[in-house]
């Protein structure tokens, strides 16, 4: 599809921990960083909108050093005025669908509380995949496409290919016993043609028609390459 507003919208997350362990968590910031970059390095600007509005906490574990240096999120982090951004960012109950050509879920293990039950969210990521716009997410992002159910009645993800972070992924993460659900295996539930890259963590991204899925933070330049093609497309 060709792009119309030149716009797109990111859905990130106001969850700052886990809610059954003391663990810290929030959005993993170079699932933002890697695909805004990309974005904006193709003439696309892009709004930020959260479940509650306001503050986005960031997972400590993304601010470490290899982190940071990759991709140049690090360069982002210390730019204050991109930084500003994560402090108010638009509640998705106002978000119009109109004024977007895509949603881009990233993730953070937060994303996997507040993202699946938010009735705006479900209800937005419907106009977006209905009206043959562009609906990507990447890592645990992914979880925002569980309960999501489509005008015939079936969830988005039933026989549609996708990808999202994998249980092993989790285990070598040592947060198996920290999140809420497998992810993985949610997906497969509702029956979804899951897949994964041959090795963990590496860059893994699957398109469905309109819909692009990433499986791991090194995903989100490729999925942002993917989103940028389809809107870019004759």
């Amino acid at each position: 599809m060709a792009a119309v507003n030149h716009r797109i919208l990111v859905i990130v997350t106001n969850v700052d921990e886990y809610q059954n362990v003391g663990l810290r968590t929030g959005l993993w910031l170079g699932e933002l960083t890697h695909f805004w970059d990309f974005a904006e390095e193709h003439g696309f600007s892009t709004d930020l909108a959260s479940p509650s509005g306001g503050r986005v906490p960031l997972d400590p574990e993304s601010l470490t050093a290899p982190m940071l240096d990759d991709h140049g999120t690090g360069k982002r982090y210390l730019d204050r005025d991109f930084m500003n951004l994560l402090g108010s960012t638009m509640k998705i109950s106002d978000a119009s669908v109109d004024d977007y050509d895509a949603i881009y879920l990233t993730g953070g293990h937060g994303v996997m509380f507040d993202f699946p039950q938010n009735r705006d969210l479900r209800s937005l990521i419907v106009q977006f995949y209905e009206t043959d716009r562009v609906v990507s997410a990447v890592c645990h992002g992914v979880a925002g496409l569980l309960e999501v159910t489509l005008s015939s009645g079936n969830p988005l993800v039933q026989g549609k290919k996708v990808t999202g972070f994998s249980w092993p992924e989790e285990e070598l993460a040592n947060r198996a016993t920290a999140v809420p659900y497998n992810l993985q295996e949610e997906l497969q539930k509702l029956g979804a043609d899951y897949s994964t890259a041959s090795q963990p963590f590496t860059p893994y991204v699957v398109v469905d028609e309109n819909l692009i899925t990433g499986q791991n933070p090194f995903s989100a330049r490729e999925v942002a390459e993917e989103v940028i093609k389809q809107l870019t497309a004759d």
